[in-house]
């Protein structure tokens, strides 16, 4: 079980500030929290293989395709404003 104590420690640490009332409530969440996984600790887990995620993972990319270059002018063709085959947008740094 956590301490009202260590509660207070973590808050302090995390720089917040913390009243009476919610120091008793994260004590009693945390102390739900950490007592949940002392039962999760208890389960077998002999023979599971580590994972890093419970579904398998499938790369939906499309296959790397050589294709045509696209040209300057095509690639300007959908700007607002160009000038000296560059985009023009507006100035946002002084």
């Amino acid at each position: 079980m956590i301490s009202p104590e260590q509660v207070a420690h973590v808050a302090h640490l995390a720089r917040l500030n913390l009243s009476e009332a919610e120091q008793e409530q994260f004590t009693a969440q945390l102390g739900a929290i950490l007592d949940y996984m002392e039962q999760l600790n208890e389960v077998p887990t002999d023979g599971v293989e580590p994972t890093s995620h419970v579904l398998d993972l499938v790369n939906v990319f499309r296959e790397d395709r050589v294709q045509p270059m696209v040209t300057v002018e095509a690639a300007l063709q959908n700007a607002p404003e160009s000038a000296h085959q560059y985009v023009v947008v507006p100035r946002i740094v002084e």
